[in-house]
C-alpha cells in the first residue's frame, strides 16, 4: 500500500484523523512534527529561536523524507502546517502515495488552538492573534494545500 500523506493547517486533525485512519486501514502511524522534536530534542520555539523558520522548515523537509524512508510497505503520516511551503516536499508527497488535506472552518480552528495553545509546539508564525493568524495563514497557503 503506498504512503498516505495528511496535510492542513494547524489544529486540523492530521493527527487524531491520522491515528484513526492508520488503525482502520491497519497501517503504521507517524507525524512528521513528532520525528522532527524527537530527534532535535528541542521544542519548535527553541529550533525557531536558534535557527529562524528557514532552519526549522528545513529540519522539517529531512524530517518528511525520514519518516517516509521508515515506512516502504505504507503508513499514514501526519505532516506538520507549513510542510507544503517547500514545493520539493509538495512534490515528494504526491510521488510517494496518496496526499489528503484536511481543512476545517476558521472558528473550529480557533477553539482547537485556543483551547490547547501549546505555545513551544505551535508558536505564534505572524505574531498576531491567534484568529487573525490563521485567516491570514489559510490565505496564504489554501493554494498549496489543494495544489498538493
Amino acid at each position: 500500500m503506498p504512503l498516505i500523506f495528511l496535510v492542513g493547517p494547524r489544529a486540523s486533525g492530521k493527527t487524531t484523523v491520522g491515528r484513526a485512519l492508520a488503525q482502520r486501514l491497519a497501517l503504521p502511524f507517524a507525524d512528521t512534527d513528532h520525528y522532527l522534536l524527537e530527534n532535535a530534542g528541542q521544542t519548535v520555539a527553541q529550533i525557531v529561536a536558534a535557527e529562524g523558520w528557514s532552519g526549522f522548515r528545513l529540519r522539517e523537509s529531512h524530517a518528511l523524507r525520514a519518516v517516509a524512508a521508515r515506512y516502504p510497505q505504507g503508513a499514514v503520516i501526519a505532516t506538520g502546517g507549513g510542510m507544503v511551503l517547500d514545493e520539493q516536499n509538495r512534490a515528494f508527497m504526491r510521488s510517494q502515495g496518496h496526499v489528503f488535506y484536511l481543512s476545517a472552518p476558521v472558528e473550529a480552528l480557533v477553539a482547537r488552538l485556543s483551547s490547547n495553545p501549546l505555545t513551544a509546539q505551535r508558536p505564534s508564525l505572524t505574531g498576531g492573534g491567534i484568529a487573525d493568524e490563521i485567516r491570514q495563514v489559510l490565505e496564504e497557503r489554501l493554494p498549496l494545500y489543494q495544489q498538493t
